[in-house]
């Protein structure tokens, strides 16, 4: 969760590079909205200052630092790469970093029109990007488990959801949830997958992606973290689209990842939410996103018969 030890302030940052990076002090400190782990600042027209709020966020801006360069120069979509890096100091007691910014309004804000464009670009990024690491990449953590070891987030926040939350059918909600855990786990070699691809990490441009940013969360391991954004991301029906461009994803995969697209889909419901039911800094915008994505999972195979609809439950009368 983050904290509030420490106010950011366009003054603190102005600050901050004046007495770092004294070269960079006469371009302009505008506020970016948005950030979960990191509070972001507009410096210039292309630069960003990326200042952590949680706990978590310096080890993982400190990934960044290491790893972004590697990556980014095969990568076929803009991407933020670090160009310098600020230390912890007497006015700010974590460290920080100038990153280039990637032009674009976040996907929760700029829906994409231009449906099959935005399938051939996200599948050309991940066809790039999910090339096996190097020994030393980091390793996914939760983020990068198989299905079967997340089942008790799926389980939380699907009691979490409130009632009316979302107007899928809970049986194929979970019905998706068990062919995931069934299917057969990533036997590959470890690939460089991004790891927390949803509406707000990538951007849009003239109706389509133009970019991917935040890769704090990246790590080695099973592509199909990734491959759940042809639900995440795409308008409904571009999915078929993707994957035929992306051409690497067997069967196995594509059901872990529909799987954890429904997982991503109902922790983004769960953001949306206001109240003792959501979580602390909650984004309105995830919520609707979330909803949509989860339909578009849902009807991904038209040719799967579907069950009658029942409501998610409300949960609070115990588990269903």
């Amino acid at each position: 969760m983050t904290d509030s030890e420490s106010e950011i302030t366009a003054e603190l940052v102005h600050g901050l590079v004046e007495d770092q990076h004294p070269d960079l002090a006469g371009l302009e400190v505008r506020e970016v909205a948005g950030g979960w782990d990191n509070r972001m600042w507009r410096l210039g027209d292309e630069l960003a200052v990326r200042m952590p709020r949680t706990e978590r966020a310096p080890g993982l801006q400190r990934k960044e630092r290491r790893w972004l360069p590697v990556l980014a120069p095969r990568l076929p979509l803009p991407v933020p790469v670090p160009v310098r890096s600020g230390e912890p100091s007497a006015r700010f007691p974590r460290p920080w970093s100038i990153m280039t910014w990637v032009p674009g309004e976040p996907l929760d804000s700029a829906p994409i029109s231009r449906g099959e464009d935005a399938a051939d670009a996200l599948a050309g990024f991940l066809k790039a990007l999910h090339e096996e690491a190097p020994a030393g990449a980091p390793t996914g953590a939760d983020r990068g488990a198989r299905p079967a070891e997340c089942t008790d987030g799926f389980e939380e926040f699907l009691r979490a959801i409130a009632p009316g939350g979302v107007a899928a059918d809970v049986r194929a909600v979970r019905d998706v949830w068990d062919d995931a855990v069934a299917a057969p786990a990533w036997e590959g070699p470890p690939v460089w997958v991004h790891g927390d691809l949803h509406p707000a990490n990538v951007v849009a441009s003239d109706g389509t992606l133009s970019g991917v940013i935040d890769f704090g969360d990246m790590f080695a391991g099973d592509p199909a973290w990734d491959l759940a954004a042809a639900w995440l991301l795409l308008p409904a029906g571009a999915d078929s689209r993707f994957f035929e461009v992306y051409a690497h994803a067997d069967e196995a995969t594509v059901r872990r990842a529909r799987g954890l697209a429904v997982l991503k889909c109902l922790f983004l419901v769960l953001m949306g939410q206001n109240g003792e039911r959501g979580l602390p800094g909650g984004k309105p915008a995830w919520g609707p996103a979330g909803r949509a994505a989860l339909e578009r999972v849902l009807t991904s195979r038209p040719g799967r018969p579907s069950p009658a609809r029942t409501p998610l439950p409300d949960r609070s009368r115990g588990r269903h």
